[in-house]
C-alpha cells in the first residue's frame, strides 16, 4: 500500500481516479487478504488491468488492485494445447510465451497490451465467422469473489460462474489465473487493399466465407474502405519488408495520421479531404508472418471509441445509418470506422452471446468532440438489437441491457451470490449492472 491516494488514468485518458491506496499482491493468498481486507474496511476495490477501456469499468472507487506482480505457476500442456498462466499477464507476454513452444492463441485482436484478465473479461475480440470473443478460449479459471473465497471454475466445476465469468467484468470475482486451449503456431498471409464500400458490402457473404479473418475500415466522407484478410497459409514465404512495415504501421498509420489527426482538429473543414488522402495513402500490399505479429499492430495516435455488436445480418443498415449520422454532425470526423466479424458464443454477458455478429467500431481523435456521434449511432445500432463493447464508450443502463442479454438476469442474481456487498464493484458497474 502507497500514500492515501493514488492517481489513475486509462490509456486514452478520458478516465481518472483518486485510489484511496494501492495493492499489488504477489500471490493468491494476497489477493484474497486484499479482498478480504477491503470488505473489514467498509471499502471497494478493483482490479484496473492495463487501462485500455474507454469505459469507467476499472475505474477505481475506493483501493486499486494491480495484478502485474502477480505469480502463478505456468503450465504449458503441449499434449493437449493447454497453457496456464497468471490473469495479470498481458496478452504480449502471453504471445512470446506461446510461440516458445511453439503455440499460438487462435485469434486475436488488433493490440496486444491488454492483461488477460482486463481483455477476456470485457469481451474483446478479434475477427473471423468461425471465431467467437477470446474468452470463448478459456477452459478454466480462479478467481477470488467478494466474499475472499477461491473458486476454480470450468466447464465440470462451478459451471454457472464458468458461463458467466468468463466475461465477467470484474463484478464476479478477480480473475487471477486462465488456461487457454491454444492452438499449433501459425503463419498467416495477409492481404490488405483499397475498395469501393458499396463493393465490399455487395460481396460481404463470399468475402467472409472465403477467408479465415476478415476486418474493413471506411474512411468517412468518401466510399472508399481498406480491406483486410488473414490466411492460414503453411510458410512464412514472403515476410513483409522492414522498410515497408516501417512505412505502413509507423509512418502512414501512427506518424503521419497523428499529424493529419491533428490538422484536422485544427481546421475541422479539411477534415473530408483529410480522410479521402489518408485512404488513397494505404495501398495494396501480401505478407506473410508469425500469426500474432499480422493480427496485431501498434496504436500510437489517442482516441475514443464506442464499438456495437450487432446481428450480421443488419450491418449494411447500420452502416447506412451511420453515414447519414457522419453527413450532418456539426464537426468532423476524423478516425476511419472499423468492421468485423464474430461467431456465435454461449458466454451470458458475451457481445455474441447466442448469435453471429458483425462489429462496427465508431472512433475520434483526442481532443475533438465525441459525444453527440456516439450517441447518435448508440441509437441506431440499440434499434437494431446491438450490444455495446464492455470497454467501449457507451450510455446504456442496466434496464436497457436486460434486454439485450437473454442471461442478464442469471448474471445478476450471481453476482448477487459472489459479491453481495458490491466489494469489487464501482460506480460504472452500479449504473450498467444495477445495485
Amino acid at each position: 500500500m502507497a500514500g492515501t491516494t493514488t492517481a489513475w488514468s486509462n490509456w486514452a485518458g478520458n478516465q481518472h481516479s483518486l485510489a484511496n491506496a494501492i495493492l499489488r499482491p504477489s500471490t493468491v493468498d494476497g489477493v484474497t487478504e486484499a479482498v478480504r481486507d477491503a470488505a473489514a474496511a467498509g471499502e471497494r476495490i478493483r482490479a484496473v488491468g492495463s487501462g485500455h477501456s474507454f469505459t469507467p469499468i476499472a475505474r477505481p472507487d475506493g483501493r486499486l488492485l494491480d495484478l502485474t506482480a502477480l505469480e502463478t505457476d505456468v503450465r504449458v500442456d503441449l499434449a493437449s494445447r493447454l497453457v496456464t498462466v497468471p490473469a495479470g499477464m498481458t496478452l504480449r507476454t502471453l504471445n512470446a510465451l506461446l510461440a516458445a513452444h511453439g503455440l499460438a492463441m487462435p485469434n486475436l485482436g488488433d493490440i496486444d497490451a491488454q492483461t488477460i484478465a482486463g481483455a477476456i473479461s470485457t469481451g474483446t475480440h478479434g475477427t473471423g465467422a468461425a471465431y467467437g470473443c477470446l474468452a470463448t478460449f478459456v477452459e478454466a479459471l480462479t478467481l477470488v469473489t467478494g466474499t475472499g473465497e477461491v473458486l476454480h471454475c470450468s466447464a465440470d466445476e462451478h459451471p454457472d460462474v464458468f458461463a458467466a465469468a468468463r466475461v465477467g467484468l470484474g463484478a464476479l470475482g478477480v480473475l487471477v489465473e486462465v488456461t487457454l486451449r491454444c492452438v499449433d503456431a501459425f503463419v498467416l498471409r495477409a492481404h490488405e487493399r483499397p475498395a469501393p464500400l458499396s463493393a465490399v458490402l455487395a460481396d460481404l457473404p463470399g468475402l467472409i466465407d472465403r477467408h479465415d479473418h476478415v476486418e474493413f475500415y471506411w474512411f468517412p466522407y468518401t466510399d472508399r474502405v481498406q480491406v483486410k484478410t488473414n490466411d492460414r497459409v503453411p510458410a512464412d514465404d514472403r515476410p513483409l519488408p522492414r522498410w515497408r512495415g516501417w512505412l505502413d504501421d509507423e509512418l502512414l498509420a501512427n506518424t503521419v495520421f497523428a499529424g493529419a489527426c491533428r490538422l484536422g482538429r485544427a481546421v475541422p473543414a479539411l477534415a473530408p479531404t483529410i480522410s479521402a488522402v489518408c485512404a488513397r495513402a494505404l495501398t495494396e500490399r501480401t505478407y506473410t508472418g508469425r500469426s500474432d505479429t499480422v493480427f496485431c499492430t501498434p496504436r500510437r495516435v489517442r482516441f475514443v471509441e464506442m464499438e456495437y455488436g450487432v446481428p450480421r445480418a443488419h450491418l449494411t443498415t447500420a452502416l447506412e445509418e451511420l453515414r447519414r449520422i457522419v453527413d450532418r454532425l456539426p464537426f468532423k470526423v476524423l478516425f476511419p470506422v472499423e468492421v468485423r466479424f464474430t461467431a456465435a458464443d454461449d458466454i451470458w454477458l458475451s457481445h455474441g452471446y447466442g448469435r453471429d455478429s458483425a462489429y462496427i467500431a465508431v472512433h475520434q481523435y483526442v481532443g475533438m468532440p465525441y459525444e453527440p456521434y456516439f450517441r447518435a449511432f448508440e441509437e441506431v445500432t440499440t434499434e437494431l438489437g446491438g450490444r455495446p463493447h464492455w470497454g467501449k464508450m457507451h450510455w446504456r443502463d442496466a434496464a436497457s441491457l436486460a434486454t439485450a442479454y437473454p442471461r442478464f438476469a442469471d448474471f445478476q442474481a450471481l453476482r448477487n451470490r459472489l459479491d453481495p456487498d458490491r466489494i469489487l464493484s464501482n460506480s460504472h458497474l452500479d449504473h450498467i449492472l444495477g445495485t
